[in-house]
């Protein structure tokens, strides 16, 4: 008996080219045929992109993808399953469809909606029923969507159907650990319908998500046959015989850094290549947040499309201005310096009169700092506008949930490169970095991090120490627990007080910032949906 030869073609989709996505299958299904395929697998909503949001409530994007849906299927020259969305009955799905020998030969329709986390698919589609099982060289091959592995009905409903394999398209983001949840969830498919799986994942970055391929196989015994390389795109060959998943290429796992600094690269390169910026600026400060998004930024552009720009104040040290001249040296980056001081003065001036008859408050202290931060915030923006280059943003995301940062000052730009990453995982990337090569000077790592809005100034003056910062903003944030719950666990009850009203008075705060790569299982974007005007008291 001949075997049967899966590809699995991890692509890279743009929400609504409807054109290249459809050129993107074609290549891939080019590639598989030159391979021997007899099928090739493309993920979820391949053909539109994913999340298309608020696209699918259109009319006319469905007659579009489905003008494009039929004319894919005239020009594959293998059978393909492709996903799209589908106008079916009066309904909308999200739906795979076979191609094959011109036509669409068959199609499913996705069981299960998520509606948590990132995911809002119950606004867009209905849930469907029926199981789909297709024949290719004599298997009979289930098929499923993404969600729809993560519960067993589906699985079983192609199982009872006859499947002797199951593959499930996905359009399944990244955040850290991720890979391990997906292998248990699908050893548990596995172990329910006793029958081997394909799991094709999408691969790039669509606004504040990012796709890591990550594609695998798994036998009938729960066994890892296949693991494709993550956050590239890439095809692989799955040979089925005899009902059976023959062993194949096993790619080594990252470390969790490594997977997060390729997850933050792909984010910014598609980010700023998807649409059309020529290149990044970051404002730099001899602070680890900013070295490290230009480092980023670098690796994932290339230096000749990145610019840095150093804007000392009278409180910048000799320190900050020598580390970010040799880390700009180290990355090979244009490196500017403007001297921000004449302008402090302008503001000053100009102001004077307004604050004469003002008392001192202590809100008002901050005024010369925000006044240098927003400076700053209005001389790269200058530069964005002349040149079209997108200002990247370097606020973490311990400054990001407490409001440590300064509204159209720090804030100001257009994507936000580490707004998911916590201060204490930035030093782990920064040391990570550094391995690769040596970029980012030790004393930017070892030196206490500063804004250096005022004389010896340190983030600790307004802050409790990061690690305990972060641990407390993680548990209210990410698990949900109380107060209560996190004064349980040992930290201390006026810190916990402090951290949880700092998150809840900059929710406003947080609504302007711009979107950011998310890499955690919950993020300040999608899946973070906290009123700003709220009188609801914690639980003490």
């Amino acid at each position: 008996m001949s075997s049967l030869k899966i590809a699995v073609a991890q692509i890279n989709c743009t929400v609504g080219d409807l054109a290249a996505n459809r050129q993107r299958i074609l290549e891939a299904c080019g590639q598989a045929r030159s391979r021997g395929a007899d099928l090739v697998l493309t993920p979820e909503l391949a053909l539109c992109g994913y999340p298309p949001e608020d696209l699918l409530l259109r009319p006319d994007f469905y007659r579009a993808c489905r003008t494009e849906l039929a004319r894919l299927a005239a020009e594959v020259p293998v059978p393909v399953i492709v996903g799209h969305p589908d106008e079916y009955g009066g309904k909308r799905y999200n739906a795979a469809s076979l191609l094959r020998d011109g036509r669409v030969e068959a199609t499913y329709r996705k069981h299960r909606l998520p509606n948590y986390e990132v995911f809002d698919e119950q606004r867009y589609f209905a849930a469907a029923a029926d199981p789909c099982v297709i024949e290719v060289k004599g298997v009979r091959i289930g098929l499923n969507i993404c969600a729809d592995v993560w519960e067993a009905p589906a699985a079983a409903a192609a199982r009872a159907a006859g499947a002797q394999l199951l593959v499930a398209i996905n359009a399944s983001p990244f955040h850290m650990n991720k890979q391990h949840q997906r292998y248990e969830v699908l050893r548990s498919r596995v172990a329910d319908t006793g029958i081997p799986v394909i799991y094709a994942n999408m691969v790039g970055g669509q606004d504040e998500l990012v796709f890591d391929g990550a594609s695998f196989a798994l036998d009938a015994g729960g066994r890892l046959t296949h693991q494709m390389p993550a956050f590239v795109e890439a095809l692989d060959i799955i040979e089925v015989e005899g009902g059976h998943i023959l062993p194949g290429a096993v790619v080594d796992p990252q470390p969790i850094e490594g997977e997060v600094y390729a997850a933050l690269k792909l984010g910014v390169r598609d980010y700023l290549g998807k649409n059309g910026f020529p290149g990044a600026i970051i404002g730099l400060s001899g602070g680890i947040d900013s070295a490290l998004t230009l480092c980023i930024a670098a690796d994932a552009l290339g230096p000749d499309r990145v610019r840095a720009v150093m804007m000392p104040s009278p409180y910048t040290a000799q320190m900050s201005l020598d580390d970010s001249r040799a880390l700009v040296a180290a990355l090979g980056v244009r490196y500017d310096e403007l001297a921000i001081e004449p302008a402090m003065g302008v503001f000053a001036g100009m102001l004077a009169p307004l604050f004469a008859d003002l008392p001192p408050t202590a809100w008002a202290d901050t005024t010369p700092e925000n006044i240098q931060a927003r400076i700053r915030g209005m001389t790269l923006m200058a530069l964005s506008n002349r040149t079209g280059s997108i200002v990247l943003t370097t606020g973490n995301k311990s400054e990001m949930a407490v409001g440590y940062a300064t509204l159209y000052g720090d804030m100001a730009g257009g994507f936000a490169v580490i707004k998911d990453v916590f201060k204490t995982f930035v030093y782990r990337l920064s040391r990570y970095r550094n391995t690769i090569s040596a970029a980012i000077p030790e004393n930017i790592i070892t030196r206490a991090p500063s804004a250096e809005l005022k004389p010896g100034q340190t983030d600790q003056d307004s802050l409790p120490p990061y690690e305990m910062l972060d641990a407390i903003i993680e548990a209210y944030m990410e698990r949900d627990q109380s107060p209560r719950e996190i004064v349980a666990q040992g930290f201390p009850e006026t810190e916990v007080r402090r951290v949880v009203g700092m998150l809840k008075r900059n929710e406003y705060k947080r609504r302007q910032s711009p979107v950011g790569i998310r890499i955690t299982k919950r993020g300040f974007g999608k899946d973070w949906r906290y009123p700003i005007t709220s009188r609801y008291s914690d639980e003490w």
